[in-house]
């Protein structure tokens, strides 16, 4: 397996956890496969990104015939699978006797927790339901749906994969290392690109300070400590109730006033704030 470098050197009990299962893990880029030798040779001190990784899981995937190789995320086949996660909140709702939600937010990286969330509520809109979909991507890497372009590209950096239509920011975009690693992706999903540019799905970008501090404020309010992609979601969310209480429309920040004068924290809570995120390519 290989997983991106900034994630492999800021969560080593995820190796850990692999290597319990029995299997290998590691860094991308790396010196194992001819893609992971190419990046170093052109940044030897690269983060590395998840579609860097993508290239090496690939190249070895292709070189050996008994092995085959299904990307995790991006494609449609994931679309499918993870819409488990909308239906199983669509069942919630309908207990909770709010079957029609009025917006939904959902991190964006490849798009599959996105889509998988959202899709099924999308699929609702021909019954003539009025919910909002908002894409909640990292402005440290605006997974394209901000700030890219709708055109044809790659979905790793060696350009093995298909060539693929979606929003983009190239496939030699290189993410900073953010904590949200697994939002660190050049594209996004073209079924989820094809909803935004159809307008069926909004994206807003989040700074990941606001995403880090919401995730606070979730944790000590609701004793759940949110992934630090799921922030992206839970700031957005906090932005659009704020906006909905101040008076006349005007916008004020979601932030508590605790949180804006920047109280003292316990000692160890900015240690929660690493670079890195999710295992990619394996």
């Amino acid at each position: 397996m290989w997983q991106v470098r900034a994630s492999y050197d800021s969560k080593p009990y995820r190796k850990a956890q692999m290597e319990v299962y029995g299997g290998v893990c590691h860094p991308s880029p790396s010196d194992l496969t001819e893609a992971g030798r190419a990046m170093l040779a052109k940044d030897p001190n690269t983060t590395g990104s998840l579609g860097m990784a993508i290239s090496e899981a690939v190249e070895v995937a292709a070189q050996d015939p008994n092995a085959h190789y299904a990307l995790g995320s991006v494609l449609n086949h994931v679309m499918l699978h993870q819409s488990v996660i909308g239906q199983e909140a669509m069942q919630q709702l309908a207990e909770a006797g709010d079957a029609v939600p009025d917006v939904i937010f959902g991190c964006a990286g490849g798009g599959s927790n996105l889509a998988g969330l959202t899709f099924p509520f999308l699929g609702r809109l021909r019954e003539g339901t009025k919910t909002r979909l908002v894409a909640c991507e990292p402005a440290a890497c605006p997974s394209s749906l901000t700030q890219g372009e709708y055109r044809y590209d790659f979905g790793d950096v060696a350009g093995l994969t298909p060539l693929l239509k979606m929003h983009t920011l190239g496939k030699d975009f290189v993410p900073p290392s953010i904590h949200a690693g697994g939002l660190r992706y050049h594209g996004t999903s073209p079924m989820v690109s094809h909803a935004v540019n159809l307008g069926l799905m909004d994206a807003i970008a989040i700074e990941q300070d606001d995403a880090f501090e919401a995730g606070l404020l979730f944790a000590r309010s609701g004793g759940i400590i949110p992934a630090p992609e799921s922030t992206h979601a839970v700031d957005a969310r906090g932005r659009r109730r704020d906006r909905a209480r101040a008076p006349g429309g005007r916008r004020r920040s979601h932030r508590p006033r605790a949180l804006r004068q920047r109280r003292a924290r316990p000692a160890g809570v900015r240690a929660v704030r690493v670079r890195g995120g999710a295992a990619a390519g394996c």
